[in-house]
């Protein structure tokens, strides 16, 4: 039975779908950014973790500058949301719009040829509207998501991707989830995976931006399993030149990495050990060049970290149910 608490975000969430498609285009991106800015002054155990993990990947930064970048970590988050909500509207040219690829020429390359793609990805940027695009201009893409509470709250985020034309299996609740995975890279799919936070106790432990942070080991598995390429995926904001500036005003930017080199000796888990860390190094330089769009509002790093640089306000309850930065 869902909680009064989960009753109530499933009410806010439907609202957002429903409510933000309904008003102008600036006038929503607009609200979306007063939203961010509140919750950021409000703050709350989301903003406070955000806050730790910028913390860790920006330690050069003083007390003004990281909260400046938490600041405008909240606003690249609630623009996610608006893009989100607002994306079953896009057309195919707005979608195409939104979108700028860097180094993908390998990677259609591949598609042309029928090979499948495994893909790594963080938490950042916007993956839905990244998943829609690659669905009509490079291949069908099958992922997996966290299976959120309550149901009917999974159930409309089911829908609303599948929707854009992809494929969801869900973490849990299924069987043989690796092997529809496999199935469909062997069919020429995308399978691109949200691998920078480990949702389950097999995470790996890997050097990420200096620390130690345990990833889930799902990318280089089925990339080990099936001997397709695996390249580590990244998503930011951009401002647009053909728009004002203002919360309207942007659009995204997937970055594909290189292949990453599957060492081919040791066992199983000593090569998914060594692509993994791969694609950490690879995030890594993204996530420190443009920290604000990693939307990581959960815990990543395993090991104690130096005090967060302003003290957490009085707020201790969060502004957002625990979907936030479960967007798998």
């Amino acid at each position: 039975m869902p909680s009064v608490a989960e009753r109530w975000w499933l009410v806010v969430f439907r609202a957002g779908w429903r409510g933000t498609r309904l008003l102008p285009e600036r006038v929503a991106y607009r609200l979306f950014d007063l939203v961010a800015l509140l919750a950021h002054t409000r703050g709350g155990r989301d903003v406070e973790t955000m806050r730790a993990n910028y913390a860790r990947v920006r330690p050069e930064l003083d007390q003004a500058a990281s909260e400046g970048l938490v600041r405008a970590g909240m606003r690249s988050y609630l623009r996610y949301w608006c893009d989100a909500f607002r994306l079953p509207d896009r057309s195919a040219a707005e979608l195409a719009a939104l979108v700028r690829c860097e180094h993908d020429e390998p990677v259609r390359a591949d598609v042309a040829a029928g090979r499948g793609q495994v893909l790594f990805l963080g938490h950042l940027g916007n993956w839905d509207t990244a998943g829609a695009w690659a669905t009509g201009h490079l291949a069908p893409v099958t992922t997996v998501a966290e299976r959120l509470r309550p149901e009917e709250l999974y159930a409309e985020f089911l829908a609303f991707r599948e929707a854009l034309g992809m494929t969801i299996l869900p973490l849990t609740g299924e069987a043989a989830v690796f092997g529809r995975l496999v199935r469909a890279v062997r069919a020429g799919a995308f399978v691109p995976l949200l691998a920078d936070r480990d949702l389950t106790d097999t995470g790996l432990e890997v050097d990420f931006c200096g620390h130690r942070a345990a990833m889930a080991p799902g990318p280089a598995a089925l990339a080990v399993s099936t001997g397709a390429p695996l390249r580590p995926v990244t998503v930011r904001y951009e401002a647009r030149a053909d728009r004002p500036p203002g919360p309207a005003g942007y659009r995204i930017v997937i970055s594909f990495g290189p292949q990453v080199r599957d060492p081919q000796q040791g066992s199983v888990a000593d090569r998914v050990a060594a692509m993994t860390q791969q694609c950490a190094d690879y995030l890594a330089q993204a996530v420190r060049q443009h920290t604000q769009d990693w939307h990581m509002m959960q815990p990543v790093f395993t090991e104690p970290g130096p005090t967060s640089p302003r003290a957490p306000r009085a707020a201790t309850d969060e502004w957002t149910p625990r979907t936030s930065g479960h967007r798998g």
